[in-house]
């Protein structure tokens, strides 16, 4: 007779949580790190009562906004490899409604995350509740339906014995490489109060092994054949390969074999940036080097990237009329982009085989290499210099900037201080094995361009989704993966003021983070947009009624949450500040006044936006007929 234990199905959820186990090349890793809440009526007796039990098997940490609370869990998974996850719950309603955003983030960026919001009674009884939407078309809609899109896997339980199935799946999609991200399981929250005679047997400890995908023969062999016809290979490292731990197989395949890589922004901190043959990060947000390199390229070899708008330069990065691609990836959805050369298995051991195959082959590119890697080597140091009254050696800065409007900034910010000069400040002052973490605005751009790293993992950016807000939610995230390093939250005023909320649960659960803040007044990632493309600045700059530009004092505001605080608007003071920070027991906020129109332009590389076809201004004109040639010229797979 099969032995049960009769639970209710809240406390059931979260037994199974403490009993998951992830297994990877031979280590056995507890997968479920704990639980992100903010309880509402609908889930705070169910689902609340149950964590309440298991507080030393569960981290359990109270959020202040669903959406921040979720990116949390995302930073901590995505700079936990995978391996780990928090599980995050919400009650229905606005509560569900604000993780749609983060279910966005986690599913652009393959990230695993589980999502347990509560949802409306599966007796309907008392009926419309709290929070209900009641959709016309059908009474059992709510809320949570939103997040179906977004989800790899969801199920709704409207009955306790539902869940056994309902997270076996689950998990079997979130410890799945093909199919990792995130998991929703709503829970009817009358459900969560039931009792159920749940066999033991499922409350055993489960692992769930992942098995490198083994790429067939007859893929590797046509990837070498066509390899060996290179005159000048290219390899992009993405995402996928820092997620399987590639960055050692792909070091000995460019070493070997004298191959140069670049780098997507999910493939950033792989491999090392001083190594001779890394020319960086590829396409829009890609330095000088990597895109000129790449438009001569013959053959591509795409390392767990899914190529992106960003990546390809809106698919003018690479000459198609040339280029043969090769993909290796474990999704095989992403191993067919560009009309490649599908080579479908895991990261690691597929660069393992191709090198092997390719023998003693080699490559002469290091003078190529070593001349493209020069010339922006040349540019990097300017940008680290740049003085705003010298417009011969600072031309964006004349381009951009009539002399009035200039000064207007100066007086306002009460700083001369470029983006650029204050990026690689910070890039030369935290920590060698410090973590960064970024999203969306200009701090993608010039990261991906100026950001070196030696150190594995360092560098964790959500830019499949370009989220803002995600910034210091998921730097508490990085810390709770990575207790014992330094983590930069680098993000600009108009991504502070979208969601700053888990710097709060940074100080009251002690988890150090450091807030640099970029404060040059407005959306200026997006202000950049419009004026390069014809139109005038427009709704776009942080201005009062007057037209007066607005100078918010962000310090003061880290500082009534209780952090510690800097502002900063030279180079030296910005050195000072963050050398202070690095001896502080609990969070800092170092807020850097910096001019708009200062972070670093395309280099070589097209995007394709929606310039506007018919206008009566001149420069939107020209906009959309400089974008008109390029289409002609630029292929679409």
């Amino acid at each position: 007779m099969v032995k049960t234990v009769r639970l209710t199905t809240g406390e059931a959820i979260v037994k199974f949580l403490t009993k998951q186990y992830i297994y990877v090349d031979g280590e056995e890793i507890k997968f479920v790190e704990g639980v992100m809440n903010i309880f509402g009526h609908g889930n705070v007796l169910g689902l609340g009562e149950g964590l309440s039990k298991y507080q030393k098997e569960l981290k359990t940490i109270q959020g202040k906004n669903e959406q921040g609370m979720a990116h949390t869990a995302i930073g901590f998974s995505k700079q936990s490899l995978r391996k780990k996850i928090f599980a995050v719950t919400s009650s229905v309603g606005p509560g569900s409604a604000n993780l749609v955003t983060a279910a966005g983030t986690a599913s652009a960026n393959h990230i695993p995350v589980l999502f347990l919001p509560g949802d409306t009674f599966a007796t309907r009884q008392p009926d419309p509740v709290l929070q209900q939407i009641e959709d016309p078309q059908s009474i059992g809609t709510t809320t949570n339906d939103a997040l179906k899109p977004l989800s790899r896997y969801f199920d709704r339980i409207t009955r306790p014995e539902q869940i056994m199935s309902a997270l076996i799946r689950a998990f079997e999609v979130m410890t799945n490489p093909q199919t990792a991200g995130p998991v929703t399981i709503a829970l009817s929250q009358d459900v969560q109060g039931e009792a159920f005679d749940f066999p033991e047997t499922f409350f055993d400890k489960r692992i769930h092994y992942v098995d490198r995908l083994e790429p067939s023969n007859r893929s590797i062999e046509a990837a070498i054949e066509v390899l060996k016809t290179a005159e000048k290979p290219l390899l992009i490292v993405g995402g996928g390969a820092k997620y399987s731990e590639a960055q050692h197989e792909i070091e000995q395949l460019i070493d070997n074999h004298h191959i140069p890589m670049a780098e997507t922004q999910a493939g950033k901190s792989t491999i090392a940036a001083s190594h001779p043959l890394n020319l960086g990060g590829l396409g829009v947000t890609g330095n000088l080097a990597a895109n000129i390199y790449a438009k001569d390229a013959d053959v591509i070899v795409g390392i767990g990237t899914r190529y992106s708008d960003f990546t390809t330069s809106s698919k003018t990065a690479i000459n198609f009329d040339s280029a043969k691609i090769i993909n290796m990836n474990v999704n095989r959805v992403d191993a067919y982009k560009l009309d490649a050369i599908q080579v479908v298995g895991d990261a690691k051991v597929s660069i393992s085989r191709l090198r092997q195959q390719l023998n003693n082959h080699q490559y002469d590119i290091e003078d190529t290499v070593r001349d493209v890697k020069q010339e922006w080597n040349n540019e990097r140091n300017r940008l680290a210099n740049i003085d705003i009254n010298d417009t011969d050696y600072a031309p964006e800065i004349a381009t951009h900037f009539d002399k009035e409007k200039l000064k207007r900034y100066v007086t306002s910010l009460q700083t001369e201080l470029p983006q650029t000069n204050a990026l690689i400040e910070v890039n030369n002052s935290i920590d060698h094995d410090a973590i960064i973490v970024a999203a969306a605005g200009s701090l993608p751009g010039d990261l991906e361009r100026l950001w070196e790293t030696d150190t594995f993992n360092t560098y964790n950016m959500e830019y499949g989704y370009s989220t803002m807000g995600y910034e210091i939610g998921a730097a508490v995230g990085a810390k709770i993966s990575e207790p014992n390093k330094e983590v930069y939250a680098l993000v600009g005023d108009g991504s502070f003021l979208m969601l700053h909320s888990e710097l709060i649960t940074a100080l009251q659960y002690n988890y150090k983070i450091n807030i640099i803040l970029f404060d040059n007044s407005g959306f200026g990632c997006i202000n950049n947009l419009q004026m390069d493309n014809g139109s005038d600045s427009f709704c776009t700059e942080f201005t009062d009624m007057n037209g007066d530009i607005l100078n918010v004092d962000y310090k003061k505001v880290a500082e009534g949450y209780g952090a510690v605080t800097y502002k900063v608007n030279d180079v030296n003071a910005l050195a000072t500040a963050i050398a202070e920070a690095k001896k502080e027991a609990k969070s800092t906020l170092i807020e850097v006044k910096t001019l708009p129109k200062t972070m670093t332009a395309g280099y070589e590389s097209f995007w394709n936006v929606g310039v506007s076809e018919h206008s009566d201004k001149q420069a939107v004109q020209e906009a959309f007929s400089n974008k008109a040639e390029i289409m002609k010229i630029s292929k679409h797979y």
